[in-house]
């Protein structure tokens, strides 16, 4: 038995070491053959780099420059469209309606976000027409270079958030500054935007509060009729919450806060 197990083990180890042999020459040969490109100094073989290799030509510096300033434009860019156009006072005013309804995830958050965008899309429709008539257009055209269209782009852009914001806040940021008296179309984005936005915080906040007062008083009228009824230990928002939400579909709760949302850019 000892000797047929002998036998049976070395016929399988003889392939396993066959195989193992023809590996290596395989491998030896294709070494071989890499270094013979090397040494002849051909570039066509397989080279493994690890570093990093800065071009030495200026122009291919520049362009790697330029294409790195345009992916961080496009990560910065969600964050330009929410802060420097109505999507901060929309969001704000969607989470404060949800909020005084009681409901915690209705409407989701990818759908208030998502109509939220649209609606911004609406209401700056005419902004991005006066940017698209006077900067996109003739800069495609060659008629304008492209710190003219920036520029332009850049005026209409200011000129609505200037129209929203508080001069209060504006000139907040201008004493922050330390800009002295400046006239309006001088005045820089880095005191328009964050004046535009803490203007569009605070009438966010002015119109969710003046949401919350009518579910605030269906709460407290639920919360008094449950005490003089006994029932203590019944949560009042059981009882309030579908009230809240029988009195905002009945009221079309949703076309009057939308409609009140587009009125409040008009101005």
């Amino acid at each position: 038995m000892n000797t047929t197990t002998n036998t049976k083990q070395m016929v399988v180890d003889r392939p396993r070491s066959r195989w193992g042999w023809l590996l290596a020459l395989v491998l030896l040969f294709s070494a071989n053959g890499l270094f013979a490109q090397a040494a002849g100094g051909n570039t066509n073989g397989f080279n493994l780099n690890i570093g990093m290799n800065m071009p030495e030509e200026p122009q291919r510096i520049d362009t790697a420059i330029r294409l790195l300033f345009i992916i961080t434009l496009l990560t910065v860019a969600p964050s330009l469209v929410m802060l420097m156009t109505c999507f901060t006072r929309i969001i704000i005013v969607f989470s404060f309606l949800r909020n005084a309804l009681s409901l915690q995830g209705v409407p989701a958050n990818q759908i208030m976000v998502g109509f939220a965008l649209f609606m911004t899309f609406f209401i700056m429709q005419p902004v991005y027409q006066r940017i698209d008539a006077d900067a996109i257009k003739p800069y495609s055209a060659g008629a304008i270079t492209g710190t003219e269209a920036l520029d332009n782009a850049k005026g209409h852009a200011k000129d609505f958030m200037l129209r929203q914001a508080r001069p209060k806040d504006v000139e907040f940021f201008v004493g922050l500054a330390k800009m002295g008296p400046t006239k309006v179309e001088d005045l820089p984005m880095s005191v328009v935007v964050p004046g535009f936005i803490l203007s569009e915080l605070r009438t966010g906040f002015q119109m969710g509060f003046l949401l919350f007062i009518p579910f605030i008083l269906i709460d407290f009228v639920v919360a008094i009729v449950l005490m003089s009824l006994g029932l203590l230990f019944l949560p009042p928002v059981t009882i309030s919450m579908p009230l809240k939400i029988l009195l905002f579909v009945l009221v079309d709760g949703w076309t009057l806060v939308v409609q009140s949302l587009a009125m409040s850019f008009r101005a």
